[in-house]
């Protein structure tokens, strides 16, 4: 499929139009929506000048441009999800319902990368592709939708050659995904789990032991994803790594994107109340741009019969790092 315009904002720099802030304990920040009019957006990128994003319930990858034009670059019939680039320049994105890694043309045009079906408990969810072509794809252990009991889930190890592994077993819901600057740390968002954890990336592309970068009390094997949530103090989905070593993790059921040293020292937060905050991601031309993926909730049926979701984007003090 050809890219075909779908939407306009004003240009990234500066990008969008003011959205009033709710919550004014927060650190005061103009949030400025940069993609408007979807029902669920998700894998927030920058890349080469643009952002881009997922819209789960249309199906669409989509980028805008530095005019503002929101493009869509692909339909992913089974749902997008994560999104990376391959060394050769290739977009990758993982299709969810059907539990694949899907390689996008030029074109638009779609072709199997990786079928990891047999490494998944439930949908495949995000991902973090690495400088060498690696990728690490989390998926939810279980059928979050269709209300089943809550499962602990895989990181899959996709190569470059297609091949798939599970290097890191035993994870709650593992989401957002970053490799530090050195190539040597993956870290780990687990939604349900009150935690993020990381681990060293070996010389085969395989993960060391598990660790905490930040913990705040573990849920244990508690079966209900509600109950493990209700006393969270983080429920960490998309992340992003900056310079000093901190990560901003979306904390969707508190309704902030929240900065978190090493250790779980939070170091500052924006609010996006009453609305959640499902994905983040570090860019623009200096790397200090918060992109923020906005919904009511997460539910599939609500958000897919509506078009309430949107990108905002807001300014902090310390710039990208690392992959994404």
């Amino acid at each position: 499929m050809i890219c075909a315009t779908v939407g306009r904002s004003t240009p990234l720099d500066p990008p969008g139009h003011p959205r009033p802030r709710q919550d004014r304990n927060m650190a005061e920040r103009e949030l400025r929506v940069i993609a408007d009019g979807f029902t669920y957006t998700e894998g927030p990128r920058w890349h080469d000048g643009e952002f881009w994003f997922v819209d789960f319930y249309t199906k669409t990858v989509n980028k805008v441009t530095r005019d503002g034009e929101v493009v869509q670059v692909a339909v992913v019939d089974a749902q997008p999800s994560g999104l990376g680039w391959l060394p050769d320049g290739q977009l990758l994105v993982v299709s969810m319902k059907d539990h694949r890694v899907l390689r996008v043309g030029l074109d638009g045009e779609l072709a199997e990368h990786a079928d990891i079906s047999a490494h998944c408990g439930g949908y495949a969810n995000d991902m973090v592709v690495a400088p060498n072509g690696n990728a690490y794809v989390g998926e939810f252990g279980f059928d979050l939708m269709g209300g089943a009991d809550h499962n602990f889930a895989n990181v899959i190890l996709v190569r470059p050659d297609g091949t798939s592994q599970v290097v890191a077993p035993g994870l709650s819901f593992p989401n957002g995904m970053v490799i530090t600057p050195d190539e040597k740390t993956l870290i780990v968002n687990e939604l349900f789990g009150n935690r993020v954890s990381q681990f060293d990336i070996l010389d085969d592309g395989t993960l060391g032991p598990r660790r905490d970068f930040a913990s705040y009390g573990s849920p244990g094997d508690e079966t209900n994803w509600e109950k493990r949530i209700a006393e969270a103090t983080i429920v960490p989905d998309g992340l992003a790594l900056d310079a000093e070593g901190a990560i901003w993790v979306a904390d969707c059921v508190h309704q902030r994107a929240a900065r978190i040293a090493e250790g779980g020292e939070i170091l500052d937060e924006v609010s996006t109340a009453p609305l959640g905050v499902f994905a983040v991601a570090l860019g623009g031309d200096d790397g200090t741009t918060l992109y923020l993926s906005v919904a009511p909730d997460f539910d599939e049926t609500a958000r897919s019969a509506a078009r309430e979701a949107y990108v905002a984007a807001t300014e902090v003090e310390v710039p990208h790092a690392g992959t994404p």
